[in-house]
């Protein structure tokens, strides 16, 4: 077991973006066994399976796949479908099998073991051993008789939480200055990225690049501008889309799965540097993606399935496959769509959608995302304000209620609010800002990845992402409303984010330094007041949009509509639309033109320009 333990030991200190699929590329054999999962009669998540594991004195066995992973399918096949694991699994082992994608608390979880990752634990839900990625035959029945004859948890497979978390909502001297220099040091000179074999966009880390770039650093544009242009390397030449990542430590060596998670990231990343930067080619990589999700990913009701296969024929890899033409691959076939679709995914890809529209001005960006947004809202949203992952679960008090969902849908309603104008889409993230607060919020700090289940062996865990993402999101959402229960969701995220052994806990996490100087400061307020239907006033508020960044609060108080949500600036009336830029405690006059507005904004934005 000792063999298994180092690459564990591994895993813990490599970026998060390297971890799915993370030992893949270390095992080349393929076979085609049996049908997929062979014998082995799987079963569901659930606190029956270990019912059966406590009444049947045997352990359980979680496989946590991604139905788009190459070696998912190498596993099902050639490990899974032998004989003697079957036979071991059956004797042993309450054997569970879980899709990560329709289990995100889980693959929150678990989600730094790779893709497959083989969990084992006891009745209790006590983690035993944890394994990432491929595992052949022969080395799986050594470890299956193994854990067996010595149950005892591994070191490394137990949870790791601190006892106590962050006073307050800000990171220690020494913690900001050692985030600073992981930034800096981690960043890959030579070719963009990060200094890893595995190469992909850490999109944290290209956009706190991005946010310093703006006040002039040079070192820090080159970080983002190089690696934005390298990963362009992952962008499919026939389909458009992006692959995952691109393993040999360079870009040209892709994985050709297509997973919403990495579509909706890179063209967020796109649409930012485009807005900031100018150059036409971060738009047109930005339109290939759009391109895909139009032609793979974009369910006939307007929603996003979650993911496109790596394989054409699943366990058998498809790089030859993915050289062809368009015409060439078709005639072969299309590898498999998933078709599921989930509120979380959708979220992704509304945001970002969104945010093309705020850096291009097409409206044909902004038509996608609202078709998805209302389509999602009908059939995902629970009367309280919530969202379930998917639209067919609509029983019971737990089943399907996660973080994510409600997350990535709230981030979305506000970036089409900040973009349009529109208060039904700022009611919309407040419903979610609120539902975060009261349903998610971890005892002390942070928010957890579902809900508690009373009695479960297995609880939800906080994962950072997430809470990078809901601590700037409710920070936000917090300015635009006013509301002191959203700005205080927005501070227990971050005291958990602050927390020495959380900040530091990975090689590396720019999005804990972009969340903590986020909730030092006001982002900058653009008002435009005047009708909605004033040809001036669109060309003042465009002023708005094109400012570069996301952390910023757009307004256009047509006041036929009643007041602002957060009323914190008071207005005089005219006769005609103007515009305002207020910082921290400043605001500007009136502008009653474009050019004014713009002057004024360069004004108190960029003094230096």
């Amino acid at each position: 077991m000792r063999l298994f333990s180092a690459n564990i030991q591994i895993c813990f200190f490599l970026p998060r973006f390297l971890l799915n699929c993370l030992f893949s590329c270390l095992f080349s054999s393929v076979a085609s066994a049996s049908p997929q999962g062979g014998p082995i009669q799987w079963q569901d998540w659930s606190e029956d399976a270990f019912t059966q594991a406590r009444t049947e004195n045997k352990l359980v066995l979680l496989n946590l796949e991604a139905v788009w992973c190459h070696w998912c399918h190498v596993m099902d096949q050639k490990t899974y479908g032998n004989p003697e694991v079957a036979a071991l699994i059956k004797q042993h082992y309450i054997p569970i099998k879980v899709d990560h994608d329709a289990r995100p608390d889980l693959a929150n979880q678990y989600r730094d073991y790779g893709w497959p990752a083989t969990i084992f634990l006891d009745a209790q839900g006590t983690d035993l051993v944890k394994r990432a990625g491929y595992i052949q035959p022969d080395n799986f029945a050594r470890l299956l008789n193994a854990i067996v004859a010595d149950p005892t948890p591994e070191r490394a497979a137990q949870q790791k939480v601190p006892d106590k978390f962050a006073l307050e909502p800000q990171l220690q001297p020494k913690v900001l200055t050692e985030l600073l220099a992981r930034h800096r040091n981690l960043y890959d000179s030579e070719l963009g990225g990060l200094k890893s074999s595995l190469k992909t966009l850490d999109r944290d880390h290209v956009e706190y690049a991005l946010l310093q770039a703006r006040r002039g650093d040079v070192f820090e544009t080159q970080v983002a501008q190089k690696t934005i242009k390298a990963s362009f390397a992952l962008v499919d030449p026939e389909w458009g889309g992006i692959y995952q990542y691109s393993t040999h430590g360079d870009w040209q060596h892709a994985h050709f799965e297509k997973i919403m998670t990495s579509q909706a990231g890179f063209l967020r990343i796109y649409a930012l540097a485009y807005q900031q930067f100018g150059d036409a080619e971060y738009l047109k990589q930005a339109h290939a993606i759009v391109q895909y999700l139009g032609d793979f990913l974009t369910a006939p009701s307007g929603a996003f399935y979650t993911s496109q296969d790596a394989d054409l024929n699943q366990g058998e890899k498809a790089t030859e496959y993915f050289a062809l033409t368009d015409r060439a691959r078709r005639s072969q076939g299309i590898p498999r769509i998933d078709q599921n679709i989930y509120a979380r995914e959708n979220g992704m890809a509304i945001e970002a959608l969104a945010a093309l529209y705020e850096a291009s001005g097409d409206p044909s960006h902004l038509r996608i995302a609202t078709t998805a947004a209302n389509v999602i809202r009908q059939t995902h949203q629970r009367a309280d304000g919530g969202f379930r992952h998917s639209a067919a679960d609509k029983s019971g008090q737990y089943p399907e209620l996660y973080l994510g969902d409600t997350l990535y849908m709230g981030a979305a309603f506000l970036q089409l609010h900040k973009v349009t104008g529109e208060r039904i889409w700022l009611a919309q993230a407040e419903r979610c800002g609120r539902y975060i607060a009261s349903h998610f919020k971890a005892d002390t700090a942070g928010f957890l990845s579902g809900l508690r289940r009373p009695n479960f062996p297995v609880q939800p865990v906080r994962h950072i992402e997430e809470n990078i993402k809901a601590t700037r999101f409710l920070n936000l959402l917090g300015h635009y409303t006013g509301e002191e229960t959203i700005h205080r969701a927005a501070a227990h995220g971050m005291r958990y984010l602050a927390t020495t052994e959380i900040a530091l806990g990975r090689i590396e996490d720019s999005g804990i330094l972009i969340a903590a100087e986020e909730l030092t400061r006001p982002p900058p307020h653009y008002t435009i007041v005047g009708k909605r239907n004033s040809v001036d006033g669109k060309k003042i508020f465009a002023v708005g949009l094109a400012e570069a960044g996301w952390y910023k609060r757009i307004e256009w108080w047509d006041k036929t509509e009643g007041p602002l949500r957060n009323s914190d600036v008071t207005y005089p009336d005219f006769d005609k639309p103007a515009g305002y830029i207020c910082i921290e405690r400043l605001c500007s006059a009136p502008a009653f033109t474009q050019d004014r507005y713009r002057e004024l904004v360069n004004r108190l934005i960029h003094p230096t320009r």
